[in-house]
Order: structure tokens, then sequence, then C-alpha cells
């Protein structure tokens, strides 16, 4: 059974700024894939080394949230993973939650995973 993970990443940027780099080809080949591609409409191939999976922008709320619904997952696995922008109402802060799902014994490294994907994302924004 995989467990569900939500990971907050303070954000020194804005929203208009960051959701491009969640939701197009271009900006998640700039940190997230070695390439991505859309093969129609809303199916996306990301490209990793010599692997290539398939998912569907299943959701997109312009500079809120985008999620990705992954087209190899089998019907009883939970097989999305979500990118979604807040911003404090008091500081004006933006943060940005990652939600995604690894096997029990993989929590960990996909938790590292993710540190290190999205220090190279705030790296590429010049955070």
């Amino acid at each position: 059974m995989r467990k569900k993970i939500e990971l907050e990443f303070v954000m020194r940027t804005s929203p208009k700024v960051l959701f491009p780099r969640l939701s197009t080809p271009a900006g998640l080949t700039e940190w997230f894939a070695d390439n991505v591609t859309v093969r129609s409409k809303n199916i996306y191939d990301f490209h990793w080394n010599k692997t290539i999976q398939s998912a569907e922008q299943s959701y997109l709320r312009e500079n809120v949230v985008v999620r990705y619904d992954w087209l190899d997952a089998s019907e009883k696995d939970t097989g999305f993973f979500e990118f979604r922008i807040r911003i404090d109402e008091l500081t004006g802060d933006v943060s940005l939650i990652v939600t995604d799902f690894a096997e029990e014994d993989e929590v960990e490294e996909t938790i590292e995973l993710w540190n290190t994907q999205i220090n190279h994302l705030k790296h590429i924004l010049g955070l």
C-alpha cells in the first residue's frame, strides 16, 4: 500500500513566476525531468535517462494547482502527484505544497528526491 506524502517548501517568488515551471513542458524540463513533451492535449511524457513515463494533466487552476495522473498506475494504486501554491494571508509568503505517494519502504527516498528536485527548482529561480 502506498503512503501519501505532503511536503511544503517556502518559495520566495510569485505564483506567476513559479506556476509555469510546474505546469508547462518547458518549465518542467528546467528542473523536474530530462525532457517533457506533450503527446496530446493533456498527456505529458516525462523523460528520465532512457525511461519515459506518461501522465495526464488532470487538473489545472492557473497559479494555484496542477495535478498529474500517471497513466501506468494500476487502478488500486494511487498514481498521481500534485503541485499546489499557497499564499499565507498574514505574511504573503508563497509556499509550494507537493503531494506524492510512495511505497512504505520508499518514503524517505521519495522525500529526499523531492528535496533535491525542489532545491534545483529554487536554484533555477534564483532563490
